[in-house]
């Protein structure tokens, strides 16, 4: 994880971390929310000229950065569960007031969700709703209590999240694409648009598509 924070501080110049970061996870997002697609549906196209227009601000020395980053963020995931998009971006410092957003760490999130617990339904599905999901840091650590219960989330954990600030979105899509947890994620205002209909702002995490 350092090396991706070491990293995205390095390429910082023309570019602050904050926007570096947000443009990483964005164009992790479009790749693989694009990528299980068949058919190249108007969604597609839109979402295929936004990652075409956030990478015309790189060069191709940083595009490898990027895809270097997601790799490491790949093997990260392979050895625990945990925030680490959260903690990332915490330990860029670009958590601060300026910019006004913040991650819970881990561990709390961890602490809450065994507190809290998780019930299945009829169906034997475990049901997670999260109506400003952030980072999808809560979602994470219910996927790892049901690990540590060894409940298989991957088939058994369910997941609606919604946020209003795209970052989160895109946090929360890629952690949970990665994890291999059944997710929609929205972006909108959970209470002014508790249903969202506009299909490039819905998010569908591959494991989610194979339902």
């Amino acid at each position: 994880m350092e090396e991706i924070v070491k990293t995205i501080i390095s390429m910082s110049g023309s570019y602050s971390p904050s926007i570096i970061f947000d443009d990483w996870i964005k164009l992790m997002a479009l790749t693989l929310a694009n990528n299980p697609h068949i058919f190249e549906d108007e969604t597609w196209e839109y979402r295929e000229q936004q990652y075409l227009d956030t990478t015309k601000k790189y060069n191709e020395s940083e595009i490898e950065k990027f895809t270097h980053m997601y790799a490491i963020l790949i093997e990260l995931f392979e050895s625990k569960i945990c925030d680490y998009l959260g903690e990332i971006y915490m330990k860029c410092e670009m958590g601060n007031g300026r910019l006004g957003q913040f991650f819970t760490p881990f561990h709390l999130s961890e602490l809450t969700s065994k507190v809290a617990g998780l019930k299945s339904n009829e169906s034997g599905i475990y049901e997670v709703y999260e109506p400003t999901c952030g980072g999808g840091g809560m979602i994470l650590a219910y996927a790892k209590y049901l690990q540590d219960e060894e409940i298989n989330y991957q088939q058994k954990m369910r997941v609606v999240a919604q946020d209003l600030d795209w970052r989160g979105v895109y946090m929360t899509y890629v952690q949970c694409s990665i994890l291999g947890i059944k997710a929609k994620v929205c972006q909108g205002d959970t209470l002014a648009e508790p249903i969202v209909k506009e299909k490039h702002r819905i998010f569908y995490t591959p494991t989610w598509r194979m339902l």
